[in-house]
């Protein structure tokens, strides 16, 4: 299968860092396009910011996934804590993307039963305790602790920090009874295997986690948003998109009307013809 898997900041940085720790939790069969986001932030820490890194993704998804040729994709990874765009990008194409949040945040739930997560910022903190709320697991996040202090650079936060990081992820075992830390965000993607067997509960890695329940889905062909709340958005005027986005709506806006088409069409010879439909 091929994944692509976005960075939505601007850090080269920061990609690199994804780009291998996503190579090393791969399967063999899966192909990986990895890409930055063209417009935004340095890093990501708030609300204003994930939007306008939204804005960001949703232009790199468009690009790989609104044509029917060689290029494109099976499934999409958004590679920032926070899940910039999501759920709503989950209305532009009809393969699964999955944002290393909900990826996280799912394989924490089936490994204990409350979680704690060790964020870059304090800033940072509100935003999350957003998300988790958000897929209604606010009942089972035991504590959210972060780095107090200025980064020096975006890319080299897990080496400048890695004595600290340690520290907060045992607190969150010993002081707030977590079962599961969560090392949040793409500046510490990779930190996880550093620290392996030195933190007494599983430690989960967003980025791996990410790319595994990304492959997972993709696997399991469970087919894609015809109707329902994650239906590609409604035909109607636009003006002022990019070539790239208007192909994309239009193209999971036509997938949908072929698929109305095809059931109705299908109802109807049922009717007609009841025998031949009892034998489908």
């Amino acid at each position: 299968m091929k994944l692509l898997v976005i960075n939505p900041n601007i850090s080269d940085d920061v990609t690199a860092l994804i780009e291998a720790e996503a190579l090393r939790s791969a399967g063999p069969d899966t192909e990986l396009i990895v890409r930055t986001a063209g417009h935004g932030v340095e890093y990501i820490e708030t609300r204003f910011e994930s939007l306008i890194a939204a804005g960001a993704v949703a232009e790199i998804i468009a690009e790989h996934c609104s044509g029917q040729d060689e290029g494109k994709v099976d499934g999409v990874v958004v590679a920032a804590f926070g899940d910039p765009g999501l759920p709503a990008l989950k209305e532009l194409t009809n393969v699964p993307v999955i944002g290393i949040t909900e990826a996280a945040l799912c394989a924490a739930a089936l490994q204990g039963h409350r979680f704690s997560i060790i964020a870059i910022s304090d800033r940072i903190t509100a935003w999350y305790r957003d998300c988790v709320e958000h897929f209604g697991l606010a009942g089972r996040l035991a504590s959210i602790r972060s780095i107090n202090h200025s980064l020096k650079g975006i890319g080299s936060v897990q080496h400048d920090f890695k004595d600290t990081l340690l520290e907060l992820s045992r607190k969150a075992v010993t002081e707030d009874g977590a079962d599961v830390v969560i090392l949040a965000g793409a500046p510490l993607a990779g930190l996880a295997r550093k620290l392996d067997g030195q933190i007494p509960v599983p430690v989960v890695d967003g980025i791996s986690a990410g790319i595994r329940m990304t492959e997972a889905v993709v696997a399991l062909q469970s087919g894609f948003h015809r109707q329902g709340a994650f239906a590609p958005p409604p035909v109607k005027r636009r003006r002022g998109l990019s070539e790239n986005l208007d192909a994309a709506l239009t193209a999971a806006q036509s997938q949908v009307t072929q698929s109305v088409t095809a059931q109705a069409d299908a109802a109807a010879a049922s009717t007609t013809h009841p025998a031949a439909a009892a034998n489908l």
